[in-house]
């Protein structure tokens, strides 16, 4: 009898042992997700709205760097390159003449007027009281502002050895 005692002695203490040791709590369950708990949901909404903003941006500069890709492309493609080429030479041809017009020694003429792109040059050669001559450029532009150039012609000796004057 003596190994019975004993052995529900030890039985219960083993029990109250785990009866100590294993305890249980109440179960809960929580959604992991803000948008059903609750809990963090303005942030939650704050993240989510600050990556699809961060995407349009991204799509948008994505859509303008490739715009001007294909402006730069087209811009430079032969027959735009050779336009352009054609252009300047033709508005440097016109410019030369202007200026040889303007500064000739027989007939040359006193005043003028023409349209370029929109913006009115005009020019004329004015005479001051002491007979020295200057050639007004005023260049109005599509917005309106003007532009007065005065260039004095006869004052100074281009294309001469320093110290000589044109009559010898």
């Amino acid at each position: 009898m003596k190994a019975k005692t004993t052995m529900k002695l030890l039985l219960s203490v083993v029990c109250s042992l785990f009866l100590n040791v294993i305890s249980a709590d109440e179960m809960l369950f929580k959604f992991k997700s803000p948008s059903f708990s609750g809990n963090g949901t303005s942030a939650h909404y704050l993240t989510i709205e600050n990556q699809e903003h961060s995407r349009e941006e991204k799509i948008k500069e994505e859509i303008q760097a490739y715009k001007e890709e294909l402006l730069r492309d087209q811009n430079n493609t032969t027959l735009a390159r050779f336009i352009r080429n054609l252009e300047s030479r033709i508005y440097a041809q016109m410019s030369k003449q202007l200026v040889e017009s303007m500064f000739q020694n027989d007939g040359a003429v006193r005043f003028g007027s023409f349209t370029l792109e929109g913006s009115v040059v005009t020019y004329e050669v004015i005479t001051n009281e002491d007979g020295s001559e200057f050639i007004k450029m005023t260049i109005v532009d599509t917005n309106g502002t003007e532009t007065v150039i005065e260039i004095p012609i006869g004052t100074g000796y281009f294309g001469s050895d320093y110290g000589t004057t044109p009559d010898g």
